[in-house]
């Protein structure tokens, strides 16, 4: 936690922001994997540690902007609890830490809430389906009710406050991303033939638990790196492929890293492996360079997309009016995502709010193929920490798919195409904050280049 000020700070700025009625946090709850006593490791809802730093299941909190009061809401344990936990602080102590000097069982909240019948209760969109029946219960919804019923002027005002990261806030996510580029490190330390997928993230795991944290999120470490979101460790290294690794650690406030590294099994790349990542590689510093306050992401973003464009036709894989083609979309043959996302307290920070809020200030996404990924787009201010992730990916069924329907002729040279089904996938990304007069990268130096690669495998 921080210290009781920064959340009584943060506290008071949502209130200015909004002005009346009653703000409903909800905590999360224990999640059992198979029964209740077995639980998937808890993780706290970021806006409930954002505003009250409690990282305890089963608690929630009520403010009340009319009377300027704030009571947080939960159960301290019983002796029969801590036979098996030990001897943990009360929720009043907790709430302490946060500035709340009052506190009651979580029972009270629904009377609390029927006391104010006929004032605005407003509430965060639900993620989970336990918040979903908690809200039915408290506020006299049906289930499918609840996702309708959210706040907008609430979740503006959370977004615009969690978006621009404090000094705090940076110094927690550079120790993050610090620990997660010493996961890379070792990742490509260990990609050699007949390593293993399932030895280097449980590698990498390691690394995030020693430094008090855990992972920000499940690690992806593949060989297939042309599927994006790839949850899979059943593959053995070979000689002339290309391992891939998107994994990240959180600090133990829950602050997230989120990097992606791409190396070749072997010592070095192949010259068509190495072409290609000296695409990806100059679409990724070509955006870091424009990344400053006022730019808008979204163009940020179409200008790694023309760069990326632009190598696919040095290699004979587009063809024609590069302009023209990133606009109809056809580069998004080879980068179906968006270049990158806000990062924070959630690695995807604030998803659960709505990624038309976080990113698009509530103005409507594209509905494109490729670009209704971007899940940024707004104009940058200082503080904002995000990722910038180029990516280049062979997808086969993709390919497939695009030329049985004579998609984008005019632009891909399917033959030559055809010859790449097999490549897989290259994705750089860091993590950035932007900064008054420009952006810096977060966290130590990592190797990036091919040579700097290369160099880092001979150290391992």
């Amino acid at each position: 936690m921080f210290t009781a000020q920064t959340y009584v700070d943060r506290r008071a700025r949502l209130q200015a922001q909004l002005g009346s009625g009653l703000l409903l946090f909800l905590g999360n709850d224990e999640s059992p994997i198979n029964y209740a006593a077995t639980t998937y490791p808890f993780r706290q809802d970021s806006t409930f540690l954002y505003f009250f730093g409690l990282d305890r299941p089963g608690c929630a909190a009520l403010m009340d902007l009319d009377e300027g009061r704030t009571v947080v809401f939960g159960d301290d344990l019983t002796l029969d609890d801590i036979v098996w936990t030990g001897t943990q602080p009360t929720v009043a102590e907790l709430a302490l830490r946060a500035g709340v000097n009052e506190t009651a069982p979580i029972r009270e909240l629904e009377g609390r809430l029927r006391r104010a019948q006929g004032r605005s209760v407003q509430y965060l969109p639900p993620y989970r389906a336990e918040h979903r029946l908690k809200l039915a219960a408290l506020l006299g919804l049906a289930p499918g009710q609840a996702d309708g019923g959210a706040s907008v002027p609430f979740i503006r005002g959370v977004v615009e406050l969690r978006a621009v990261k404090s000094a705090e806030e940076t110094v927690e996510l550079e120790q993050a991303v610090d620990v997660t580029v010493a996961m890379h490190l070792a990742a490509m330390r260990m990609a050699r033939p007949g390593a293993r997928e399932a030895e280097i993230a449980a590698k990498v795991t390691e690394i995030a638990l020693a430094a008090g944290g855990g992972l920000a999120y499940p690690v992806i470490a593949t060989v297939h790196g042309e599927t994006l979101h790839n949850p899979h460790y059943d593959n053995t290294l070979q000689a002339g492929q290309m391992f891939l690794l998107d994994a990240g650690a959180q600090t133990p406030s829950r602050y997230a890293g989120d990097l992606t590294s791409t190396c070749p099994v072997d010592r070095s790349f192949s010259a068509r492996q190495r072409d290609v990542y000296e695409v990806v590689l100059r679409a990724h510093l070509g955006a870091i360079d424009q990344l400053r306050p006022g730019v808008p992401f979204r163009e940020v973003h179409l200008a790694a997309c023309r760069t990326l464009a632009e190598g696919m036709k040095e290699l004979g894989l587009m063809k024609g009016d590069l302009g023209e083609a990133v606009e109809q979309g056809a580069h998004a043959m080879f980068f179906q995502c968006g270049l990158g996302h806000m990062m924070g307290l959630d690695v995807h920070d604030m998803e659960s709010l709505g990624e038309v809020w976080v990113g698009y200030e509530g103005r409507p996404k594209s509905t494109q193929f490729g670009l209704k990924s971007l899940r940024l787009a707004r104009r940058l201010q200082p503080g904002f920490v995000l990722t910038v992730e180029p990516g280049i990916y062979f997808i086969p069924q993709l390919i497939q798919r695009w030329k049985a329907e004579g998609r984008c002729t005019a632009f891909i040279d399917y033959q030559r195409l055809e010859h790449y089904a097999d490549f897989g996938g290259i994705r750089i990304e860091e993590n950035v904050l932007i900064t008054e007069g420009g952006s810096r990268i977060l966290g130590k130096a990592r190797p990036r280049t091919a040579e700097e690669i290369a160099a880092a495998r001979m150290d391992g």
